[in-house]
C-alpha cells in the first residue's frame, strides 16, 4: 500500500455516494476509480466527485491495477457475483450489507477471499462508530452482568411509488428484513457473539412480494433472547437496549448511527456521548485501510464466519415467515 488506500467504487447509486462522501474524510485515503454498466453513468458518478478513472463495467474496474480494494455497492442479489469478480482479479473487498441473499453465497464470497488469501469484510460499518466501541467495552468489562436480554429495531414508511424501487422488488432482494432488519440482527449479534439457538418470526409479505414488516425473537443458551423489529411501513423508535443481570445499557436513537449511550446500574446512570466526523462511513473506511497496512485478511469488529452466521440466521427468518427469493 501507498502513502494514500486507492479506493474503486463498484456501482453508481445512492449507497455509493454516501460511502464517498465518508470516504473524502479520510486523509489517507482516496477514491480513484469508479465501475458501472455504462460510461455514461461512470462519467456522471466521476464529474460529481472528482474522480477520473471511469470505467463502463465491473470487470474493467477490478481490473484496473492503480486500485488497492473495492466497495461492492450493487443491490443485494448482485453481491456474490460482483465480490468474487474482484476477489478473482486480486482485489481485496468491502461489501455492502446484508452481504448476499443466502448464506450458501456468503459462503461462496468468504471461500473466494481465503483462497485468493484476500481482505475480506461486510461493510456494517455501525459496528465502527465510537459509541459502539464503548458498548462493547462496557460489556467486556462486565458492567451489566450477564446478558439476558436485547432489543433493537429499524422500521421507516416508504411506498413503491411509480416505478417501483429497489426495496419493492424481490428480485434484487428487497423488503424490511435485508434493508435495515440486518443492522438489529447484526446488532443482537455483535452482544452475544453466538449463534441463536431458536428462531421464531412472523412477518407480513406484501402484493410485491416483499416482507413489508417482521418481527424476531432469536433464542440463546441458558434463556437469554433478543427481540428485534424492522419495517418499511412505519417508522419505529430506533432504540436499542442491553439487559443483564446486573444493569442496563440504553443506546440512543437512532442507535444504528448513534453518537450517545447510557449505562444503568446500582441506581445509577452514566451516559457518555462519543461523536464522530463525516457520516459514519468513514469510520469503516478507516479501520479497512488499517486491516490492510497490517496484512489482515478480515476483521476484528465483524470476523467472516459471524457474517455468514448471520446470513444463516436470516435465511431461517425468511423460512419462518414463508419469503423466498426468485433467483434461490
Amino acid at each position: 500500500m501507498g502513502e494514500s488506500i486507492r479506493w474503486g467504487i463498484l456501482s453508481t447509486g445512492a449507497i455509493a455516494r454516501s460511502f464517498v462522501k465518508g470516504l473524502n474524510e479520510v486523509p489517507d485515503a482516496e477514491p480513484v476509480a469508479v465501475g458501472s454498466r455504462t460510461q455514461q453513468a461512470a462519467d456522471a458518478f466521476g464529474d460529481e466527485f472528482g474522480i477520473s478513472r471511469r470505467h463502463p463495467s465491473y470487470k474493467a474496474l477490478a481490473n484496473d491495477p492503480d486500485v488497492d480494494v473495492i466497495y461492492v455497492a450493487t443491490p443485494h442479489s448482485l453481491h456474490r457475483e460482483n465480490s468474487i469478480l474482484c476477489l478473482r482479479a486480486g482485489k481485496p473487498v468491502l461489501c455492502e450489507k446484508p452481504f448476499a441473499i443466502n448464506r450458501s453465497e456468503a459462503a461462496e464470497i468468504v471461500a473466494a477471499a481465503r483462497e485468493e488469501g484476500l481482505f475480506l469484510m461486510e461493510a456494517m460499518w455501525t459496528r465502527f462508530l465510537p459509541i459502539m466501541y464503548q458498548v462493547r467495552q462496557w460489556l467486556r468489562d462486565g458492567q451489566i452482568g450477564e446478558v439476558r436480554m436485547v432489543s433493537a429495531d429499524f422500521g421507516f414508511g416508504s411506498s413503491p411509488g411509480t416505478t417501483k424501487s429497489r426495496l419493492y422488488d424481490p428480485a434484487l432482494g428487497g423488503g424490511a428484513l435485508m434493508d435495515v432488519g440486518i443492522y438489529s440482527l447484526s446488532f443482537a449479534s455483535m452482544v452475544y457473539r453466538r449463534v441463536p439457538c431458536r428462531v421464531m418470526s412472523m412477518g407480513h409479505i406484501g402484493e410485491l412480494e416483499v416482507d413489508e414488516q417482521a418481527g424476531m425473537m432469536l433464542g440463546y443458551d441458558a434463556g437469554a433472547m433478543a427481540m428485534l423489529f424492522t419495517s418499511i411501513q412505519c417508522g419505529t423508535s430506533h432504540w436499542a437496549h442491553i439487559m443483564g443481570t446486573k444493569g442496563i445499557i440504553r443506546i440512543h436513537p437512532p442507535y444504528w448511527r448513534g453518537t450517545t449511550a447510557t449505562l444503568v446500574r446500582d441506581g445509577k446512570e452514566e451516559t457518555v456521548e462519543r461523536t464522530y466526523d463525516g457520516n459514519g462511513y468513514n469510520c469503516q473506511a478507516e479501520a479497512v485501510g488499517r486491516y490492510l497496512r497490517e496484512g489482515k485478511l478480515e476483521s476484528e469488529e465483524i470476523p467472516l464466519d459471524e457474517t455468514v452466521d448471520i446470513m444463516g440466521t436470516m435465511d431461517t427468518i425468511r423460512d419462518r415467515i414463508g419469503l423466498k427469493f426468485p433467483m434461490e
